[in-house]
């Protein structure tokens, strides 16, 4: 528990960083320099008042020197930045494996806050969370299986290294070839665009995390979360269905999410649903 309330408090600071990110990463801007400042007043945030959640209650939600009210993001991407490091920490251990997760939870909470407030997806999170998956898979296996029965049928006699990465590039790539595919045939027919670019990136950078079949989860729940609360928000908001852009990359975030909490136990039972023992 104690290792897990560590990773929490750890998760507080990435979560800091992850508002810097979100702020300025999608504006192209560096994450290094200049200094935050408040946005009304451009005084810089002194270090005490940085201080993730406790700074932000104890100034009640506002700006020392303006009184200019602070995004409620601020204290909720941090809250579940520590929250997602407690869970994964707990759930895995300060392990490799652990890590893995607390990382991945890290870039998702980045882009769906990204496609909040912006609709933009940066591809420090999307490319870059690809290629580090990637690059991991080689020290810590993906939870798929399925380009190792490629490599069986075809014959070849790869390492258990080799394998990983294998099924990272197959789970990243090929979900995110078809996706493209379809929101091309898409906006060929329909004469407008149906998918952005950067969820397609997305989807690569999770398949390179979750493997195939946790890429595919992740479609299959972010599709179905999106589409009812989508309707939902539609009617209520009375928007009009045709014009409004969905902001998707948040309800992927939340199937990549649920998909590496719940993903294999859900496969196991969707498998044996399926296919029951004879």
């Amino acid at each position: 528990m104690m290792e897990a309330l560590l990773a929490g408090l750890f998760g507080l600071l990435i979560g800091s960083f992850l508002n810097v990110c979100i702020s300025r990463w999608p504006d192209e801007k560096s994450v290094v320099s200049p200094r935050s400042s408040c946005p009304k007043c451009g005084k810089l945030i002194r270090a005490w008042d940085n201080i993730p959640l406790l700074s932000f209650l104890l100034l009640r939600g506002k700006c020392r020197d303006c009184g200019e009210r602070i995004s409620w993001r601020y204290p909720l991407v941090e809250l579940l930045t520590a929250l997602s490091f407690f869970w994964f920490v707990a759930a895995l251990g300060l392990t490799p494996v652990g890590a893995k997760y607390c990382l991945f939870a890290a870039i998702l909470i980045g882009l769906v806050f990204s496609d909040l407030e912006t609709l933009l997806l940066p591809d420090e999170f999307t490319i870059g969370g690809f290629w580090v998956a990637v690059i991991g898979a080689w020290f810590i296996g993906v939870p798929d299986s399925t380009f190792h029965l490629v490599s069986d049928l075809s014959r070849w006699h790869l390492s258990a290294h080799w394998l990983s990465v294998g099924e990272a590039l197959l789970g990243g790539l090929l979900p995110a070839f078809s996706l493209w595919f379809g929101g091309w045939l898409f906006e060929k027919i329909r004469k407008k665009e149906g998918l952005g670019f950067g969820d397609v990136k997305m989807i690569a950078m999770v398949g390179a995390f979750l493997g195939l079949r946790g890429c595919l989860l992740t479609i299959v729940l972010g599709s179905v979360i999106g589409s009812v609360i989508g309707i939902i928000y539609i009617k209520v908001a009375k928007k009009d269905a045709s014009e409004y852009q969905l902001p998707f990359a948040v309800f992927l975030g939340v199937g990549a999410f649920v998909a590496a909490v719940e993903g294999q136990n859900m496969i196991r039972w969707y498998e044996s649903t399926m296919f029951p023992a004879q």
